[in-house]
């Protein structure tokens, strides 16, 4: 059993933010492989399903960004699980818009979320890292990431959320360097 867990804020007024990437792409595998519906636990919201004959549970922690290890933590324990199992997906400021990099452990970033996670558990857990890019002075960070993406990004968007479900089997199987392959791949037309 595997928990794949997505970054972001809860509320409709953050639906689209850049740094929602998180929540979107673990809604995307969810529906694209057809997991259960979604359930209140965890202080967040989860759902069960299989990819390459694992089993998966993906959850978007209801806690805010800055405290997501507490959801993160709790599901851990209840499924007896170790850092091993876990896979966070977030936004990554120092990474090309639409590009997907996947890394074992490894600092925060200035990442609030994967702060909060290492306080809680320790830094060596499977990070999936969906690229935003900067926008370009340190001043202007926040803003841009609780932004919503904008009108000219959203198939862009679409089509990066697309390859991360395709290939996520690949990510379910531990071969980390063929689902980055593959999702680039699938991203270069």
């Amino acid at each position: 059993m595997q928990l794949w867990v997505g970054l972001g804020n809860p509320g409709g007024q953050y639906a689209l933010n850049r740094h929602n990437v998180g929540f979107m792409a673990v809604d995307a595998i969810a529906a694209v492989h057809g997991f259960g519906p979604i359930s209140k636990k965890f202080s967040g919201w989860a759902q069960d399903g299989r990819i390459a004959d694992e089993r998966i549970i993906v959850l978007k922690p209801a806690t805010f960004m800055n405290e997501s290890g507490r959801a993160v933590a709790e599901a851990l324990r209840f499924f007896k699980l170790g850092v091993e199992a876990l896979t966070v997906f977030h936004d990554e400021l120092d990474l090309a818009p639409m590009k997907v990099k996947v890394k074992q452990g490894g600092g925060t970033a200035g990442h609030n979320g994967l702060r909060n996670i290492d306080q809680h558990l320790g830094r060596e857990f499977r990070r999936v890292r969906l690229g935003i890019g900067h926008p370009g002075h340190k001043d202007r960070v926040t803003p841009y990431v609780l932004g919503n993406y904008a009108k000219a990004e959203q198939d862009a968007l679409a089509d990066m959320l697309g390859a991360v479900s395709a290939e996520a089997a690949w990510l379910a199987k531990g071969d980390d360097v063929r689902f980055m392959s593959d999702v680039a791949l699938r991203l270069q037309d």
